[in-house]
């Protein structure tokens, strides 16, 4: 796929975009998607000119469909799906294991297990929830971005029925905790670092976004799904799991932050996130990231490569959500110069092979790993070093993930 196609397709995946072609059915207009991550006004603007004859356009809503069509025809899931219980005794709780701890192999029983950072135990499989969240997300976004998009209800109808099943029937919902999550076998049961776990919940939400107003997602939905996040946010904030995660220094707070604003916007307090986008400046901006641009709690990691991009990947997150309530973190710096754009000219260097990566990665070195915080950074800065290595990272790369940050583009 070219260059522009990618440019398309991702103007149209992540809602930032424009339209396409005049032979799908497209749905009655709706008023501007209730989306928080996603930029509605640009998602409006894709659905009024899909009716565009632009072949280009046809094969950006062809990849969206197609990835769609797999969450169709995929298995449903949820909390309630996992063979082994928590230590609550109730499946409707979440729970998962930390990923970096093992067995003790000096201990009999293995007991308690020990820290080996950036080596993940393939134990973790063995309990289902973490990995069904995510596919919750994904399979939630797809299928109402299709839905938008094209109108055909059966998208609508299947993003509705995955989002009752996790949050609102009776009988298979999540309860709105997490206290069981990221345990760690013979020290606790769960810990607030779990809390990154449940990011993928941002993704469903913009879902709902999307497919409200279908005869699939009624207004009783719409008001159990706004409890539910209101109950998970309260325990997100005044739980001891949560205040954890809250005065994590590193990426962990980042998450946080992330969370606790999106679920502020979706639930209706502006306050909230407004306030939380405000101390960004402070509570992470500037106590994560040095004046030329290290992350050193991320650098100390045994997968700096990695954390340092995911970090600054919540970062920019934050900052997209940022200018819908006003709140300028894309161009914020101290005095000091401590800076998203700093972080991010940081790393550059070594993704273009400039410069050799110095701090340990033990997953190995991916340059394209940057691709989608670049493509984040074109959009928000316009500057042609970032369009350019976009372009070279990007080269081949046609996945609907890869697509999803493409340059953001004039819409018809």
């Amino acid at each position: 796929m070219d260059r522009q196609t990618c440019l398309v397709v991702s103007c149209l995946v992540a809602g930032l975009f424009f339209g396409s072609n005049p032979s799908i059915a497209l749905a009655k207009p709706a008023a501007t998607p209730r989306v928080f991550l996603m930029n509605a006004a640009k998602l409006e603007q894709v659905k009024k000119g899909i009716r565009s004859n632009d072949k280009q356009y046809q094969v950006a809503l062809a990849s969206i469909e197609n990835a769609a069509k797999k969450a169709l025809a995929g298995a449903t899931y949820s909390v309630t799906s996992k063979t082994v219980a928590p230590p609550s005794g109730d499946k409707h709780d979440y729970m998962s294991q930390a990923p970096y701890f093992w067995a003790d192999p000096t201990k009999p029983n293995g007991l308690p297990y020990i820290r080996r950072d950036g080596e993940r135990n393939p134990e973790l499989k063995k309990i289902s929830d973490h990995d069904d969240l995510g596919r919750l997300g994904e399979d939630t976004r797809l299928l109402g971005l299709a839905y938008y998009f094209t109108g055909k209800p059966e998208y609508a109808a299947r993003a509705a029925l995955l989002l009752r099943m996790w949050f609102l029937d009776p009988s298979t919902r999540m309860n709105p905790n997490l206290e069981f999550g990221q345990g760690i076998p013979g020290i606790n049961t769960g810990r607030g670092i779990g809390l990154i776990e449940t990011r993928s919940i941002i993704s469903a939400l913009d879902s709902v976004g999307l497919i409200a107003g279908s005869d699939a997602w009624s207004a009783p939905d719409q008001r159990g799904m706004e409890q539910w996040v209101g109950d998970f946010l309260h325990w997100m904030r005044t739980g001891s799991k949560g205040k954890d995660e809250d005065a994590a220094k590193n990426n962990h707070g980042t998450w946080y932050d992330l969370q606790v604003t999106d679920y502020a916007l979706f639930f209706g307090n502006r306050q909230l996130a407004v306030d939380t986008l405000e101390r960004v400046k402070s509570r992470r901006i500037a106590l994560q990231i040095e004046s030329d641009g290290r992350e050193p709690l991320e650098l100390a990691r045994t997968n700096a490569w990695g954390y340092s991009i995911g970090n600054l990947d919540g970062l920019m997150q934050l900052a997209d959500m940022g200018r819908a309530v006003g709140i300028d973190l894309w161009n914020y710096k101290t005095s000091d110069d401590r800076s998203i754009r700093a972080a991010l000219d940081f790393l550059l260097p070594y993704a273009e092979a400039k410069k050799r990566w110095e701090y340990q990665q033990i997953g190995g070195f991916h340059a394209d790993a940057l691709l989608h915080e670049l493509d984040r950074a074109e959009r928000a800065y316009h500057d042609p070093r970032y369009a350019a290595a976009a372009t070279k990272l990007g080269a081949g790369k046609d996945d609907v993930e890869t697509l999803l940050l493409r340059y953001e583009a004039t819409a018809p």
